[in-house]
This record gives C-alpha cells, sequence and structure tokens, in this order.
C-alpha cells in the first residue's frame, strides 16, 4: 500500500470522488473512508466559539511527556502495581516491540456551552467534524481535525512539537515534547503505561458509580519554566488518571492548568482551565483493548482585577466515537511528521497568546 493520503482541507463530494479514480481507489481501501465525506457540510456562524473550541478540545497536550520518570519509593511502588494491573487489563505488553505504528480515525461533537448550563449553538445543533491521528511509536504523532468547515493541525517528529490553526498560523509548543492528550484517552494503553507508571498514588474515590484508583502527575518547575515566556507565565498543570478496580481500565482523567498572561503595561489576567474526560466502549482491537467512545467537558475561568465583572467562565463540551484503529499500517514512514518549515511563536492578543501555551 502507498502512503497514506491527507485528510483534504476541503469537503469531498460525490461528484469529486466519480471523477478522480485515484482517490476513490485510495478511500475504499479503508473502510472507514467514508466519514470523511459526511462531516464537512456544516457552516459554523460563530467564528470565536469555533475557535474556542478547537484551540482547548481540539489537540491539547498531556502535562508530562512518556518517558516522565519518578524515584522509586513507596508511592511510585503502588503506582507501579495499579499500572501493572493496566497492563494486564489492556493486554498492550504485546505491543511492545511488534507495533511501529497506529492509524485511527474518528468523529466529534463540540459545544460550547455558558455558566448557566444553556446551549449556545442551540441544544443539539452541536458542530461536528472528525479527525485522522497517526502515531509512530514511541513520541512522533500528527494529527488533522476537521470541525464546522476549520481544520486544525498538530504533530510531533520527537524532537519538538507543533500545532497550526487558522488565526494563528503555525507555531511550536512551549516545553519539552509531549504525547497528544487525545492519544492517551484510551487510544494508546502503552503510552498511558509509561507516563502513570511513576505517578502519585492519591488513594480511592468513586466515578461514576466505579471504584477507582486515582493517580496523579504534575508538570514539574523546570517544565513550567520551559513552557513559559515574558507575557506567558504556565503556573500549573496537572492531571488525575481514575483506573477502575474492577476492569483496571482507566475510566476517567481529569487536568487542570493555570496561565498567568501580562503584555507590557497591562494588568495580568489569569486563565484556569479544568478538563474532566469520561473514557468508555473498550473493545479489542488485535488482542489489546482500545477505548471506542468518550466525552469531555471543559471549564475555562478568566479572572484578574482587570475584569471589572468577575470572572468569566466558558464551559466547553466533546463527545467522540472512534471508527478505526490499525496497527503498521503500510505506507507511513518518518516524512510523515516533518514539522512546516515556517514554524515560529509570534502571538498578538491574550487569548492568542492563551491558545499558543495550551
Amino acid at each position: 500500500m502507498g502512503r497514506l493520503a491527507p485528510l483534504s482541507e476541503e469537503p469531498i463530494n460525490e461528484e469529486n470522488e466519480g471523477n478522480n479514480n485515484n482517490s476513490k481507489k485510495c478511500l475504499q481501501s479503508w473502510r472507514n473512508w467514508n466519514w470523511i465525506k459526511t462531516h464537512f457540510s456544516l457552516v459554523f456562524n460563530k467564528k470565536s466559539n469555533l475557535k474556542i473550541l478547537l484551540s482547548v478540545l481540539g489537540c491539547p497536550l498531556f502535562p508530562l511527556p512518556v518517558h516522565h520518570l519518578s524515584p522509586l519509593n513507596e508511592v511510585s511502588s503502588s503506582a507501579q502495581y495499579i499500572i501493572q494491573h493496566f497492563r494486564a487489563a489492556t493486554g498492550c505488553k504485546k505491543l511492545e516491540g511488534t507495533v511501529k505504528n497506529v492509524f485511527t480515525t474518528g468523529k466529534v461533537a463540540m459545544d460550547v456551552v455558558d455558566e448557566l448550563g444553556s446551549t449556545t449553538n442551540g441544544g443539539n445543533n452541536s458542530e461536528k467534524g472528525c479527525f485522522v491521528m497517526w502515531q509512530m511509536v514511541p513520541d512522533k504523532w500528527q494529527i488533522e481535525l476537521v470541525l464546522g468547515g476549520q481544520k486544525v493541525l498538530a504533530g510531533s517528529n520527537g524532537a519538538i512539537a507543533w500545532r497550526h490553526t487558522p488565526w494563528l498560523g503555525v507555531h511550536a509548543a512551549k516545553g519539552g515534547v509531549r504525547p497528544l492528550r487525545r492519544a492517551l484517552q484510551g487510544l494508546d494503553p502503552l503510552a498511558v503505561s509509561g507516563v502513570f507508571c511513576g505517578a502519585q498514588y492519591m488513594g480511592e474515590k468513586q466515578i461514576s458509580g466505579m471504584e477507582c484508583f486515582v493517580l496523579k502527575l504534575s508538570a514539574d518547575q523546570k517544565d513550567l519554566v520551559e513552557r513559559s515566556d515574558n507575557t506567558a507565565e504556565m503556573i500549573k498543570h496537572a492531571i488525575f488518571g481514575y483506573f477502575s478496580q474492577r476492569s483496571g481500565l482507566l475510566v476517567f482523567l481529569e487536568d487542570s492548568y493555570l496561565t498567568r498572561i501580562q503584555a507590557p503595561g497591562s494588568h495580568p489576567t489569569y486563565w484556569e482551565t479544568t478538563m474532566s474526560t469520561k473514557i468508555e466502549d473498550y473493545r479489542v482491537v488485535d488482542g489489546v483493548m482500545i477505548a471506542h467512545a468518550g466525552s469531555s467537558t471543559a471549564l475555562i475561568t478568566r479572572f484578574g482585577d482587570n475584569l471589572k465583572a468577575g470572572p468569566a467562565i466558558t464551559r466547553l463540551e466533546e463527545s467522540w466515537t472512534i471508527d478505526d484503529v490499525a496497527f503498521n499500517v503500510p505506507g507511513l514512514s518518518l516524512d510523515c511528521f516533518i514539522p512546516p518549515q515556517e514554524l515560529h511563536t509570534d502571538s498578538g492578543s491574550d487569548d492568542d497568546v492563551f491558545y499558543a501555551n495550551l
């Protein structure tokens, strides 16, 4: 099989498919490529809402790299016991040394909801889209996500992570290379075990009626400094993983980060984002348990002395389903993960600084 065709920038319609035999053959080679042409028709008339959705929920990064290690002590031993249970439950050990790449397709639905709970898009009129994700073990990945006629791309070549949005262009992610959060939502059990094996054990908690073990990871001061600049200071970024005591699977992620933004001559503004993700519908793919559905809620709180009306709160919601997961796809090479040549870190308004530092 040749190299995978990239996700088209424009909608794909039936007439164009009929006139392009090469494209048709490529699409037919994948049983779930039909979703590409069914989720591009909606026109989003609130560009600011779309910008928030894609910036926050589209392709956020995990707070720590995959190979984050902690000193071996009693706390990390408890975490390692939980991770051993997780590895046994998912069967991901059989992927070690045998899987060179992973290809995933999925659908998403996103909404902007105000703090009172009323949906600004009109309830059932959430924005629908789709994504394609390539990953080459362990830290090379790329994602293309389309929502409301807009596309966001992000990737990592193992040395630098980057993102391309319509409003900021191409910019590099500050700090070290980190995995894509979407991949750790049950899609990549090897990465889950890699980051959480050195976590801090926080005890037990019931989530959605399930008794869970709780593991915590926090970005250290060095990581936070690397992700800051003279305009935006990353104050904290922590994440909690909830592992079912019964099944051993990761069923919930909850993370929060706080950023202080202050342009020269202006008052500081603080952005705090809390994201909660439910992970479910685990299915067996080539002998490995992979999550095929889930939902996230993100609360963005903006506060500071210059906001006389008090804190501004925005609530975002996302649900997703996975259509296809394939291991060792022919044609996926290192060339797929080359960063764009026009990488830069310029930003304008406070909002742009915030989005650029996600």
